[in-house]
């Protein structure tokens, strides 16, 4: 087999890749030479110092931000050149790092913005996935209040709603237990559990590592713009380059 129809074959299997990604603002070097696979149904968490270039890289897998060079697929087709919108409709769906509902509107309302973004559904069948995605996080009874009074659990929750009324093949997060308390973060850890035993794909940016390692079966750690350590969450932990990366060389294992 040729090494073309090998990555090929790869591809076919998994449900997305970077492959050797680059990008830089100016002179400051972003991500130098990415490259990370996730197969169907992991749930694999990204982890990395701050500024490593953690939610850079959601820019650069749902379409946010282009690379300079490199290339990423989705679901065996290179999508690399696509629009965010047109990466959505093929199956990404992202939550973002702070929750910005749109205030003027009700819950329902807020979703059905992701269900006509990501589904191309037509109205009834939009509104259908958007209270279906309201009752898959816990968010049915507020259905029609307004967004501007939720409190952070809830603007959480509904992020993460709108991700899922763009019905994603792979769902992308990006900090969403930051900010909150031990039993709001169990509440959350659970919502993500039942989504991932329902067979989701989901990949996890996140600080707040007590609550990744409840969810995730693999680590990635990116620092100094690339991806030093894979593998299992307690084995990455303890790797001497991630822990330097968190706290300097004299640092002991961070679980």
């Amino acid at each position: 087999m040729s090494s073309t129809a090998a990555v090929d074959s790869l591809r076919s299997t998994a449900a997305f890749g970077v492959e050797d990604i680059h990008l830089a603002f100016g002179a400051n070097v972003v991500l130098d030479g990415v490259s990370l696979q996730v197969e169907r149904g992991e749930a694999v968490g990204i982890v990395g110092p701050n500024g490593a270039g953690k939610s850079t890289l959601l820019d650069v897998i749902t379409g946010e931000k282009r690379p300079r060079s490199g290339s990423v697929w989705l679901l065996g087709n290179e999508v690399t050149s696509l629009s965010s919108r047109k990466r959505c409709l093929l199956g990404f769906g992202r939550s973002h790092q702070i929750p910005r509902p749109f205030v003027g509107l009700t819950l329902l309302e807020n979703v059905l913005v992701g269900a006509f973004r990501g589904s191309g559904l037509h109205r009834r069948e939009a509104t259908g996935l958007a209270l279906d995605s309201l009752e898959r996080t816990g968010l049915i009874h507020l259905a029609n209040a307004p967004a501007d009074g939720l409190g952070l659990l809830d603007r959480k929750r509904l992020e993460l709603a709108r991700a899922l009324a763009t019905k994603p093949e792979v769902l992308l997060l990006d900090e969403i237990a930051g900010g909150l308390t031990d039993p709001e973060t169990a509440s959350l850890v659970q919502l993500l559990q039942e989504l991932h035993v329902s067979g989701m794909t989901i990949v996890w940016v996140e600080h707040v590592l007590r609550a990744l390692l409840q969810l995730v079966s693999r680590v990635a750690c990116l620092a100094l713009g690339n991806v030093i350590a894979d593998g299992p969450p307690n084995q990455v932990m303890a790797d001497p380059r991630v822990v330097e990366a968190y706290v300097g060389k004299s640092g002991r294992a961070l679980l």
